[in-house]
């Protein structure tokens, strides 16, 4: 037994530790990085190597793709730009008509609305009158597009508020003259909304033919004669029944070509009897060469009116006929279309020396233009001198065609006060293209410029060749 200084025995006791709770741990060998960012370099290098063989379609895509984007930067756009030519030609080539619309003519309508009118046109509508201003500040109506037709710009423009189309309508030619146009129309939309059609080109400077004559009586369309072509390119047809047309113009406009158009228009009619022509020819010049081919000829004065009663007389006894039973005129060989053409009208109103057969032709015209249209009976009369005290039945004329005038002031006396402000500018046309005309048909406001067909000598002379019915009276 053992003592200490405190005199008591002290004994160290330990707990013991269970065998479970006893971990032998191994020293940890650190790696360096390097050695782990080789094995995965590594890995990756074997996994790239051998792709071709587990993968050989997705690593040829990949190979041509990656290859596409470094020579994109010149094969891209080479091939693109040949594929876009090569298509446009075969398109060209086998739509031309379709590749002009759609391509030539809207890049046309690009560079020429930035370049013609979005460039010129503050200074333009300001030198105009047309800029407003409220409050110090300047405002302008606004270009909403620019399209091209084969023939002429339509620059479609948005008004300002508080101004109306009659402010550009007052200024059409210094609109043309501004933007280099032969001539400017303005076509009202809506409110607020018009278009200003500039043509770019005269498609009626050459010369038209004599247009073709119908196969038959069956072709020939009564409300829709072609005459000749509209400045648009499009036929210029005219309608004949239900209506009355006035022929205005200067010597040497072209009033035979308008009139003999007409006629051969409807040949085949009148050679199967669905047509009667009375022709009162005056001078004995224009209407003579084809006499065989009318039902009544007249060239003398009393002659003249004789023939016009003689057709009053006519259609009275057919509207008798009609009345209660009829509406409307439908052509037969028992009631034919009856036209009376009237070469120099003038002639009888105005300048015959016998007061009283100016009377009787001025009656028997204002009975016919009247009262004939809703029984087939039609007066096609053309005239020189468009005053009031040389032709005042001018307003029973539905249909007017203006061909080249003398002054300013006539071209309101045929075509109506507003004709000149809607661009028919009729006293402007060129002597050396006879036949140009403006035309404005009943309930339409914007006159259109057109031109006949030329029929010459030789072409009567072929028209009369066959039998056309009855010979001429004198």
């Amino acid at each position: 037994m053992l003592g200490n200084s405190n005199g008591a025995s002290q004994v160290e006791h330990t707990t013991p530790v269970p065998a479970h709770a006893i971990r032998f741990t191994t020293p940890v060998v650190k790696t360096p990085a390097v050695f782990i960012l080789g094995r995965w370099l590594w890995r990756f290098l074997a996994f790239l190597a051998s792709l071709p063989v587990r993968f050989p379609l997705s690593v040829a895509s990949a190979g041509a793709l990656v290859g596409s984007w470094v020579l994109w930067d010149w094969v891209g756009p080479a091939v693109v730009c040949t594929v876009a030519v090569v298509g446009g030609l075969a398109w060209r080539h086998w739509h031309p008509s379709t590749f002009r619309r759609w391509v030539t003519l809207r890049a046309l309508a690009l560079v020429r609305g930035v370049w013609v009118y979005r460039r010129h046109w503050q200074p333009v509508l300001v030198v105009s009158g047309l800029a407003e201003s409220y409050l110090e500040r300047q405002y302008l109506p606004r270009i909403r597009s620019v399209k091209c037709s084969e023939w002429a710009d339509r620059v479609r423009v948005k008004l300002v508020p508080g101004t109306a189309p009659a402010d550009f309508e007052d200024r059409t030619p210094q609109l043309a003259h501004g933007f280099q146009a032969p001539a400017c129309r303005v076509e009202v939309l809506g409110p607020l909304d018009l278009v200003l059609e500039f043509p770019r080109r005269d498609m009626l400077a050459d010369p038209i033919p004599a247009l073709p004559v119908p196969d038959s009586a069956d072709a020939v369309d009564l409300v829709a004669l072609p005459m000749g072509r509209c400045e648009d390119g499009r036929t210029w047809t005219m309608r004949l029944h239900g209506t009355h047309v006035l022929v205005a113009g200067v010597t040497g406009a072209g009033k035979g070509s308008v009139i003999w158009s007409a006629v051969r228009a409807m040949l085949p009619a009148i050679r199967s009897g669905l047509v009667r022509v009375r022709a009162v020819d005056p001078k004995r010049m224009e209407l003579s060469y084809g006499r065989t081919l009318f039902h009544r000829y007249a060239d003398s004065g009393e002659a003249c009116v004789e023939l016009l009663e003689e057709a009053v007389a006519d259609m009275q006894a057919r509207a008798d006929a009609y009345a209660g039973a009829v509406r409307s005129h439908t052509p037969t060989t028992d009631d034919p279309f009856e036209v009376v053409v009237l070469d120099e009208v003038a002639f009888l109103t105005a300048y015959h020396p016998d007061r009283e057969v100016r009377r009787r032709a001025e009656n028997a015209m204002a009975t016919l233009t009247s009262q004939g249209r809703s029984v087939g009976f039609t007066v096609v009369a053309a005239l020189q001198d468009p005053r009031k005290e040389v032709m005042n039945l001018r307003n029973l004329f539905p249909d007017k065609v203006a061909l080249r005038l003398d002054e300013a002031s006539q071209v309101d006396m045929v075509l109506g006060p507003d004709a000149r402000d809607r661009g028919a500018d009729a006293h402007l046309i060129d002597p050396a293209a006879p036949g140009t005309a403006f035309v404005r048909l009943e309930g339409s406001k914007t006159p259109t410029r057109v031109r006949a067909a030329y029929v010459s000598d030789a072409d009567i002379d072929a028209m009369t060749a066959d039998e056309a019915g009855g010979e001429g009276e004198g």
